[in-house]
Formats: C-alpha cells, sequence, structure tokens
C-alpha cells in the first residue's frame, strides 16, 4: 500500500469508474510480508469506504498501544503488528541480522512484527490505516492521524488533492499544517477558501485538528509508487531547504510548490 485510499476517492472510482457496482478493495502489505496481508473481501465483507478492513485468513494482526496491549477502543489510535510467522514473511537482511531485528522486531521486545504504521479499528472492528507512526502528530498531548485530517481536506468540495505533515510549534509541540490543491472551478479567493477549510476540518474532526497553517499549491512531491513525501513538505513547514528529492517522480516538484504556494 502506497497511500490508504481516500473515502471520497473511493466513492467517486466506484460510481464513475466502477458503474456503482464494482468492488474497490484498499489492501495492507508490504514487500516485505510478500503478499497481502489485510484486505475486504468482496462478497464477504461489507466494503468500507478507505479501511483494509480485516486480516485475510491465516494472518493475524492486531493494533497495540504503547505499552504493548491490545487496543480495545474504536478510535484509539495505535501501531499495528503482525503477531505470527507466515509463509511469505521477510526473514533478514542479507549481511547484516541486526539491522533487521532492530528494523522490524524492536519496538515491542522481539515478540511481534512491526511494520512502522499507524492504525486504529472502526466501532465495526475494521482495521483503518493512518500511514506511518513518523506521519502521526502530537498536537497539546492529542495524536491526530495525517490521513484522517487528509480525507477531511479533500471532503471538502474544493480540494483535489491533500497532504498534511506535523510541523514543530513552541505552544503546542506540533502544529498541523496542510499542503491543498484546489480543483480547476474552485471559486473565491485563496484566503476565504482556507478559512472555510479550516472550519471544516474542525467540524468533520474537532478543532484540535484544525490546521495551524494551510498551503495552496500546484503539486504534491510523490515518488514513482505514489507515496506522497511529507519529510520534504514539513522542511518546507518548518522554514528548511527540502531535503533529498531524488526519489521523487519529478525532483524539480519541490521548486515549484516553493514558488507558488499560496499560505493562510
Amino acid at each position: 500500500m502506497g497511500e490508504p485510499i481516500n473515502p471520497e476517492a473511493w466513492r467517486w472510482y466506484r460510481e464513475n469508474i466502477g458503474s456503482g457496482s464494482a468492488p474497490i478493495v484498499d489492501t495492507w502489505w508490504q514487500t516485505e510480508t510478500g503478499a497481502i496481508m489485510i484486505s475486504p473481501l468482496p462478497g464477504v465483507t461489507e466494503l468500507e469506504p478507505g479501511s483494509a478492513q480485516r486480516p485475510i485468513p491465516g494472518i493475524s494482526a492486531e493494533i497495540l498501544d504503547d505499552a504493548g496491549e491490545p487496543v480495545t477502543e474504536a478510535d484509539a489510535v495505535g501501531y499495528l503488528v503482525l503477531t505470527k510467522p507466515w509463509p511469505a514473511m521477510l526473514r533478514g537482511i542479507w549481511g547484516d541480522d541486526q539491522r533487521y531485528k532492530d528494523t522490524y522486531w524492536s519496538r515491542f521486545g522481539e515478540k511481534y512484527y512491526f511494520a512502522g504504521d499507524g492504525a486504529k479499528y472502526d466501532s465495526a472492528g475494521n482495521i483503518w490505516l493512518l500511514g506511518r507512526v513518523d506521519d502521526v502528530m502530537n498536537v497539546s498531548g492529542h495524536r491526530l492521524s495525517t490521513a484522517e485530517i487528509e480525507s477531511a481536506l479533500v471532503s471538502h468540495p474544493t480540494v483535489a488533492e491533500a497532504a498534511v505533515v506535523g510541523a514543530a510549534d513552541d505552544m503546542t509541540g506540533q502544529a498541523v499544517v496542510a499542503f491543498v490543491i484546489l480543483r480547476g472551478d474552485a471559486q473565491g479567493e485563496d484566503d476565504k477558501i482556507v478559512a472555510d477549510l479550516k472550519s471544516h476540518v474542525s467540524k468533520e474532526i474537532s478543532p484540535i485538528a484544525k490546521p495551524k497553517s494551510i498551503m495552496v499549491v500546484s503539486e504534491l512531491p510523490k515518488t514513482r509508487s505514489g507515496k506522497i513525501m511529507r519529510r520534504l513538505l514539513k522542511d518546507l513547514a518548518e522554514g528548511r531547504e527540502a531535503g533529498d528529492a531524488t526519489t521523487l517522480t519529478d525532483s524539480s516538484v519541490m521548486d515549484t510548490i516553493k514558488k507558488g504556494m499560496t499560505k493562510g
């Protein structure tokens, strides 16, 4: 999985490409897992737009809290782990067994495979991937998912795409900073649109999730596999020169973003 499918994009694709009936399957897995680990099962599970839903038969996955205990409450953010071995799993890194252990097995005392992703359950027990734990922000003690705020932004009729990062902030520890691409038919001044978007996020999630700033851009930095390079956006949000951009589809996109950035 490069990025979780935004629920709004899921519904649009199903309606416009899938004629309102084709099942859209949002899966979770890694190159390291060797196969899909979590996935809806069309015809078996009731599809939930934006959710990878359940571990496939034979796979054991859980969401744990900071202490390594299973998360039981809906919407509580935790760490996605795989709790039992599986046939296709990565078994080592050539010539560096310690790096393999440190990267995938150290977070919970070598007991569970931790892929590095945050996740939560909904009230029906579906798993929602929230992106890398590095992308889970701590704003005034509240843990917020970049993916959740991005989904709220894209649900607004003026927004085509969105990316969210947590930037260092003296008051709140981290502040929510959003980068948005507006739809071609978006009408109005950027300042008014930005104010509307902040209010929209506050209503959709909570006031604590309202972005401190929203930057209107023409493009987002993405790798060839479609992953948004949030670390580069975080560099911009914190006033630094953007880091290594060699993995981007177009390495010049950061210059384009900086030149065309409208901040609010």
